[in-house]
């Protein structure tokens, strides 16, 4: 497969330009909260994108679905929403009970052009999404204090605009990377995550998805309560 990414690159700036950071939200208080898993199999020549919807506030798993389709784009630090997204929506379509708000394993904004896989699937859904990576891709930030909920804002390199949050979830575990991805502000980013955590490091939408996406014990116990 060819890749011109100049071409992506320059798709990627257009994408940021419509990329809403503001709280465009359908709801008060959402009935359905989603959330995504991305991973690879065989090798990487298929990617399995898991997309589960809990209801809320009891957040108790209501509908999930595991799309894998073939992986037609390379791994590509910075580009990886293009190696991500035709699974997503795959998954996303199968999906009959669409989430109001979607927490997205990975990035929003707080990618070097602006558009990672959280601000990429929610502009091209249009749907509001909140980015909650586990590890930070891009910016500068002050480690927050060890107590859990502690948090700091997460800047550009130059540390001169916030581009999302560093969050504490757990005691003794490694923060989250929070931002916005599309049609929410930071302080909602980052409430809707503390929200939906249930002394886990990982709030439970995207716990309930890389459950289902790695076929894990915990989710075998789920599918018997539901």
């Amino acid at each position: 497969m060819s890749i011109n990414l100049a071409q992506l690159k320059q798709q990627q700036l257009e994408y940021a330009e419509s990329i809403i950071i503001q709280d465009k939200l359908d709801f008060t208080i959402p009935k359905f909260i989603g959330g995504t898993d991305v991973g690879f199999e065989n090798g990487g020549e298929i990617t399995r994108a898991a997309i589960v919807v809990l209801s809320y506030p009891d957040l108790r798993l209501v509908e999930y679905k595991v799309a894998k389709v073939k992986t037609e784009f390379p791994y590509i630090p910075g580009y990886l929403s293009f190696r991500e997204y035709p699974a997503l929506e795959e998954a996303w379509q199968q999906i009959s009970q669409k989430p109001d708000l979607l927490l997205v394993d990975g990035q929003g904004i707080a990618h070097p052009r602006g558009v990672g896989i959280a601000s990429h699937l929610g502009l091209l859904l249009n749907i509001p999404t909140i980015g909650v990576a586990k590890k930070r891709l891009y910016g500068q930030y002050t480690d927050p204090d060890s107590k859990p909920l502690s948090y700091e804002k997460l800047w550009d390199k130059h540390g001169e605009q916030q581009i999302g949050w560093v969050l504490r979830s757990k005691l003794r575990c490694n923060p989250l990377f929070i931002s916005p991805g599309h049609r929410v502000s930071y302080q909602t980013a980052l409430d809707w995550v503390i929200k939906c955590l249930k002394g886990y490091r990982l709030p439970e939408p995207t716990r309930f998805a890389d459950a289902v996406a790695s076929n894990k014990p915990f989710f075998s116990q789920v599918l018997r309560g539901m």
